[in-house]
């Protein structure tokens, strides 16, 4: 069996064997399902194109992973890089709930949120939605650092972005993301959160 011959056979196994596993953790660390397809597919394509440099240090899939998990940065440094002027619209929620001395308008009341899986599952799906609503820059920011738990120093730095931006950024993130589940989740109309 030639090398080329090697390869395709490889790579048919691959899709199969892999990619549900690199499609959940694509999934759970962007806002979109075409986004965690897209990305998986990037990954695969970069596998291709890298094989004949894989020494087999380590599993398969955990390369596999490697890759993605660079594909996912780029893809949030992408978004890092769209224009300030996509942060504007969040001014109006930064109104909304605060006075001009910086304090809450209203007082701020925690959320419960739900054990039961069925409703675990709703409430997941809820922050999905409200999560791609979001401003890229600011969903990319905010999934940095919830899901992926980076510090404001790594965010800054792997982003390419000011610490001061990163944390304006994941700011507004958490603010428009508290209005819309309030709205969509906990009451009123989804239709009117975050401006829809």
């Amino acid at each position: 069996m030639t090398g080329g011959e090697r390869t395709n056979a490889d790579a048919q196994s691959w899709l199969a064997e892999h990619g549900d596993a690199l499609y959940r953790y694509a999934r759970s660390k962007v806002a979109r399902d075409d986004e965690a397809e897209d990305l998986v597919q990037e990954t695969f394509l970069a596998a291709l194109r890298n094989w004949p440099g894989f020494r087999g240090d380590s599993s398969l899939r955990t390369w596999l992973i490697a890759i993605l998990r660079m594909k996912i940065l780029d893809l949030h440094r992408r978004h890092a890089d769209l224009p300030p002027s996509m942060l504007s619209a969040s001014s109006e929620v930064i109104e909304r709930n605060f006075q001009a001395s910086g304090q809450w308008k209203t007082r701020v009341e925690a959320w419960v949120v739900p054990n039961d899986p069925v409703e675990a599952a709703e409430f997941r799906e809820a922050v999905d939605n409200c999560l791609a609503r979001l401003p890229k820059t600011l969903a990319s920011v905010f999934l940095l650092r919830e899901v992926e738990e980076m510090t404001t120093a790594d965010l800054s730095s792997n982003l390419e972005i000011s610490e001061a931006n990163a944390r304006i950024r994941l700011h507004r993130a958490r603010l428009l993301l508290r209005e819309c589940l309030a709205k969509s989740w906990f009451g009123g109309d989804s239709n009117d959160a975050m401006g829809a």
